[in-house]
């Protein structure tokens, strides 16, 4: 098969990394093959929650050789970079949000941060042990005056962002700057921390292996819930909804 292939309209694929696209090297291959025949129109980003140096080192290490995302959110939806560069009218609405007054102020309360990878400009990651002590923490920056948002994950995870960042925020950001209408828009993901994408996006694609916590929440009206794991369920979803045909073995 040759030539561009799927839906002639411009859309864009925001898909998760982490036991979305990652898990079978051999289905991400055959999906980048698919994505490759894909018209000009028709863009890919990468959305994690993790730093872009974690994402980078993933994409070396696992990703087919010539595999080439246009975009890359990373940071909990704090950066968005486009190649090399970061998306300036992104990050520029961070610049004045007091995230190293936040470090300063949480460590002053006896909490550790996180290492500087784990820090953006519109984000202050803690390790913070217990509810009550997070409930401390939002409490003195309510009391600072200091907008915010938070998530608290895990056994310890603290990260606080800056009130128009978010995973789902950023996908919009992109969408907008690529001109790209949100109902053009395709989610794909595995877990809870996709839910907020599932949501925003026009079409969301649950992979097999999906978590319960995702499959109870999302949007059944628009989702659809692919048999196959992890980049072969993306695949057969952007199949399903006539985007992409499987590229030729």
């Amino acid at each position: 098969m040759s030539g561009e292939t799927g839906s002639p309209e411009p859309w864009l694929l925001v898909s998760d990394i982490d036991d979305t696209l990652t898990g079978n090297r051999e289905d991400l291959n055959r999906l980048w093959q698919s994505l490759k025949l894909r018209h000009k129109g028709a863009k890919l980003a990468l959305n994690s929650s993790r730093p872009a140096v974690s994402v980078d080192r993933t994409l070396a290490e696992y990703f087919p050789a010539d595999f080439a995302p246009d975009a890359i959110i990373t940071g909990l939806g704090t950066e968005i970079r486009l190649g090399r560069y970061w998306l300036e009218s992104w990050r520029k609405q961070f610049l004045d949000w007091p995230d190293k007054d936040i470090r300063k102020l949480v460590a002053e309360l006896g909490y550790a941060p996180h290492a500087d990878v784990f820090q953006t400009e519109g984000k202050a990651s803690f390790s913070v042990p217990g509810k009550a002590e997070v409930e401390r923490i939002l409490e003195r920056l309510e009391k600072e005056g200091i907008q915010h948002k938070y998530i608290y994950s895990g056994a310890s995870d603290l990260d606080i962002l800056a009130p128009g960042a978010g995973k789902d925020a950023a996908m919009r950001h992109l969408a907008g700057h690529l001109g790209i209408p949100m109902e053009n828009t395709v989610a794909a993901g595995d877990s809870g921390n996709d839910l907020a994408l599932f949501e925003a996006a026009g079409k969301a694609i649950a992979v097999g292996n999906a978590r319960e916590e995702l499959l109870a929440a999302m949007p059944k009206e628009k989702t659809y819930h692919a048999s196959a794991n992890h980049a072969a369920g993306v695949l057969e979803g952007l199949i399903k909804l006539g985007l992409l045909r499987e590229a030729a073995a």
